[in-house]
């Protein structure tokens, strides 16, 4: 009998005790970290035509300004990771969301492309790790039998952000003329604090590891930390074991490339959802158009709950992956120059394959990762996704200005999506450990 089985038997009822402690506590918090994240990331899309028509910026001076955030975020990405390894979740995360907090209220004060270039970059900056920061996270506190359902519910950030943020911050911009302020600045203003105060929150709240939980005893303390380093010593055996060889590591470079071409199809649904849809609608952005870009997101929130565990149940996380992106590609392709309602359900099919399948995606890279490794693997891995977010929204600018056509970069990005689904298939025979099944949620 191996050590994990030996900790598992042994404390099983510890262990699963601590587990379930853990996600009432942590992962409420982490799922408000993840929708404030978001919605600081994503709420420029909303603020385009304002931007343009108050300070000029240019389609493709908007479009290089909301990718060069990916810049800064690929730069400190790493870094940021193995900071916090070191200093711990608590501090790291307090540090991240705060200063991300003031520097994307600060984007209120935009006066032209110069000024929007500079705050995008510092606000990639600060926010650099926070995503891979909660994956590794993760990992200190759920064991790989539950930790897929743990991060599956951490993904429903993302719906949650643009199904009731979507309309707040459309609503936030009927406040334009309020104080002497535009719409686009009191959601920017807002939005950004908010941000700040849930990070000073999260410094009083988050524990480093179950062994600094005053929440769980003394016997769930020892068994969650028994099992999960059980589980890290035989991942140890077979993947990376420190920083450089993860970074170098074949099967992190591979599960890196499909996350690239993954995060260019994200990239346009996050940035130019809200436009897709006025322009079907006919109108500019405000309430109704954010209303109409929840009900894609509801879609994403109930697909990442019942993909995931559809796949687990089935023990087929590679081919539901697959699936997942299949869907997707064909959807974003079909949306192209379709009818209002036609062109609605594909993006509502697109962007619940680009959701669901991420909790897949990252379930399958920490089950192969563990130690060192998995601190700078998860890193490097959203690292190289994040270049594709650089990528993906000025691919979409030149396709549509060199085809002289507004969907030719949406179908462009479409071919992208349906690679990463190919490559997805080779997920199982890249690991070199056999997967181990996460939990039924």
């Amino acid at each position: 009998m191996s050590t994990a089985t030996t900790v598992a038997a042994g404390s099983k009822s510890a262990a699963d005790r601590a587990v379930a402690k853990s996600t009432r506590r942590l992962i409420p918090f982490l799922l408000l970290m993840y929708v404030l994240a978001f919605l600081d990331r994503a709420n420029v899309g909303f603020a385009k035509q304002a931007l343009q028509d108050t300070v000029g910026i240019a389609d493709a001076s908007f479009a290089f300004g909301a990718s060069i955030f990916f810049i800064a975020y690929v730069l400190f990405e790493i870094p940021s990771n193995i900071a916090m390894h070191k200093v711990g979740g608590r501090i790291w995360m307090c540090r991240i969301m705060v200063t991300w907090g003031l520097v994307s209220a600060a984007t209120m004060f935009v006066q032209g492309s110069t000024s929007f270039y500079v705050l995008r970059f510092i606000l990639g900056a600060c926010e650099a790790g926070f995503f891979p920061g909660v994956i590794l996270y993760l990992t200190y506190w759920f064991p790989d039998s539950s930790r897929a359902r743990a991060m599956g519910l951490f993904y429903f950030g993302a719906p949650l952000a643009f199904i009731f943020g979507a309309p707040i911050s459309g609503y936030l911009l009927r406040f334009d003329g309020m104080l002497g302020l535009h719409g686009y600045q009191w959601m920017f203003m807002l939005e950004g604090l908010a941000a700040t105060a849930v990070g000073v929150w999260s410094y009083f709240y988050l524990d480093n590891k179950p062994a600094d939980a005053k929440w769980l005893d003394a016997d769930e303390k020892k068994a969650l930390t028994a099992l999960i380093a059980s589980e890290q010593v035989t991942k140890e055996s077979h993947g990376p074991k420190t920083v450089l060889a993860s970074l170098g590591d074949r099967t992190v470079l591979y599960f890196g490339t499909i996350f690239f071409l993954l995060q260019m199809g994200v990239s346009v649904v996050v940035f130019y959802l809200p436009t897709m849809i006025a322009k079907m609608l006919g109108t500019g952005p405000n309430l109704q158009v954010g209303f109409y870009v929840a009900i894609p997101w509801g879609c994403a929130l109930l697909a990442t709950f019942l993909v995931p565990k559809i796949a687990e149940r089935h023990n087929k996380l590679t081919l539901f992956g697959f699936l997942s992106l299949l869907v997707a590609s064909v959807a974003m392709y079909s949306s192209a120059g379709a009818s209002p309602v036609v062109g609605g359900i594909c993006l509502c099919l697109a962007v619940a394959g680009l959701w669901a399948v991420q909790p897949i995606f990252w379930t399958l890279l920490t089950n192969y990762l563990g130690g060192l490794g998995v601190v700078a693997g998860v890193a490097m891995v959203n690292t190289i996704g994040n270049i594709g977010n650089f990528v993906s929204p000025n691919v979409k600018a030149w396709a549509d200005s060199h085809f002289a056509s507004p969907v030719a970069g949406l179908i462009v990005l479409s071919a992208v999506v349906l690679a990463s689904a190919l490559l997805f298939l080779g997920t199982r025979k890249r690991q070199s450990a056999p997967l181990v099944a996460p939990a039924h949620a």
